[in-house]
C-alpha cells in the first residue's frame, strides 16, 4: 500500500477508490470528526499504546504487553486482545503530532496485510480534526477477511467518539490546571 501526497492511504492492491479490483468490495474505510481538544492532546492518546484500550471502540484491546510511546516508523508494540491473543503492531507511518499507522501481525510474525491509520489536523488551538482509517487492501489471510468486512465506518466512529471524549476530558483538565 502506498501513500498519496497528502498522507492518506492509497489502495495500490485495489482500485483508486479503495475497492478490491473486480469485486467492488470496499477495502478502505474511514471516519472523521472534529474534537474539542488541541491536536497535541489527541495525538498523545493515540501515540501511547497503553492508553488505547480505554478508547478502543471495537472493545478488542485488553492491555499493552510491550512497547513505549510511539515516536517513529519501525517501532513494534504488542497488545493483548480481549480474546487473550497477542498482536504485534508494526509502525509503518509516523509524523509527530499528526500521523501514525501500524500493521498488526501474529506475535513474532510479519504483518498480515491490514493497516490502522490515525491522522490529526489542528483546526485552531482548541480544536482538531481526526481521521481514522482501516485499510485491508493487502489482506490475504482468508480467516481474517470476515472480520475485516465487518469493520466499517460505525466501528471506526465508535473509536473516534471514545477518543474524542478522552481528549476533551484531558483538555478540560489541562485548562482548569492552567
Amino acid at each position: 500500500m502506498g501513500e498519496t501526497t497528502d498522507g492518506t492511504p492509497s489502495a495500490d492492491a485495489g482500485t483508486s477508490d479503495g475497492t478490491s479490483g473486480g469485486t467492488g468490495e470496499q477495502r478502505v474505510v474511514s471516519a472523521e470528526r472534529e474534537v474539542a481538544a488541541p491536536a497535541a492532546t489527541v495525538f498523545e492518546l493515540i501515540a501511547d499504546p497503553a492508553r488505547q484500550p480505554s478508547w478502543d471502540g471495537n472493545d478488542n484491546l485488553a492491555e499493552l504487553v510491550r512497547g513505549d510511546r510511539l515516536t517513529g516508523v519501525g517501532q513494534v508494540f504488542a497488545m493483548r486482545l480481549t480474546s487473550d491473543a497477542v498482536r504485534d503492531n508494526h509502525v509503518v507511518a509516523f509524523t509527530e503530532g499528526r500521523l501514525v499507522a501500524w500493521r498488526p501481525s501474529v506475535e513474532g510474525e510479519a504483518p498480515i496485510g491490514h493497516e490502522w491509520r490515525w491522522q490529526v489536523e489542528p483546526i485552531d488551538e482548541a480544536h482538531s480534526r481526526v481521521r481514522h482509517t482501516y485499510d485491508w487492501t493487502d489482506l490475504t489471510d482468508e480467516t481474517r477477511i470476515p472480520r475485516a468486512r465487518a469493520t466499517g465506518e460505525p466501528q471506526l466512529r465508535a473509536s473516534l467518539d471514545r477518543l474524542a471524549a478522552a481528549a476533551e476530558t484531558a483538555a478540560a483538565a489541562e485548562t482548569s490546571e492552567g
